[in-house]
C-alpha cells in the first residue's frame, strides 16, 4: 500500500475456512512448483545453449505447464501468485547477476516458507474484507489495527508459520 509514495506493509493474521485452507495449500505447492520447475528450466537451457532466459519466456512456459495434462492442476489455482513466482525468480537472477546475493536455489517442501502474493487483479478488499482469486467466501481477517484513511492493498502475502496457522 502506498502512503505519499511510500509503501508500507501490514501483518495480519486471519482464520480460514476448511475449504479455504485446502484451497492455500494447493496454491502454495503450485507456486513452489512453477517456481522450482522455472529455475530448472534456465539453469538446462543455459547449460544447454549458453543463453539465459527473461522473465516473459518463464510466463509463456508456464502457459504451456497449464495446458499439459500432467500439470493440468495448475488451473485450480490462481495465476496471479504463480506468475509471482516467476517474477521472485526474475529477481532472485538479478540480485545474482548483481553480485549481491547467491545463484537462486530450489525450494523445499519443507523448509521452505509457504506463500503466495496476489497482485491488486487477485484479490477484492471491499468494506474491510478480502477475498482471494478463486476463492468463494473472504478471509476471516483479525483486523488488529486499521489500515490507514483512504489507502487499499497493492498486494496481499499469504504465508503459513510453523505452527500452520
Amino acid at each position: 500500500m502506498v502512503l505519499g509514495g511510500v509503501k508500507r506493509s501490514f501483518k495480519y493474521r486471519f482464520h480460514p475456512t476448511p475449504e479455504q485452507v485446502d484451497q492455500l495449500n494447493r496454491t502454495f505447492g503450485c507456486v513452489r512448483l512453477v517456481y522450482n520447475k522455472a529455475l530448472e528450466q534456465r539453469a538446462r537451457v543455459y547449460a544447454t545453449e549458453s543463453r539465459s532466459m527473461a522473465y516473459v519466456q518463464s510466463s509463456a512456459a508456464l502457459t504451456r505447464w497449464k495446458k499439459s495434462d500432467d500439470l493440468a492442476f495448475l488451473n485450480e489455482v490462481s495465476s496471479v501468485p504463480l506468475q509471482q513466482s516467476l517474477r521472485h525468480l526474475q529477481s532472485a537472477y538479478a540480485a545474482f547477476f548483481a553480485k549481491c546475493s547467491r545463484h537462486p536455489s530450489f525450494k523445499s517442501k519443507r523448509k521452505s516458507r509457504a506463500s503466495a502474493e496476489y497482485t491488486r487483479s487477485g484479490f477484492t478488499y471491499r468494506d474491510g474484507h478480502l477475498t482471494l482469486a478463486k476463492q468463494a467466501t473472504p478471509l476471516d481477517v483479525v483486523w488488529s489495527r486499521p489500515l490507514p484513511e483512504g489507502t487499499t492493498p497493492s498486494t496481499v502475502t499469504v504465508s503459513r508459520d510453523a505452527a500452520n496457522r
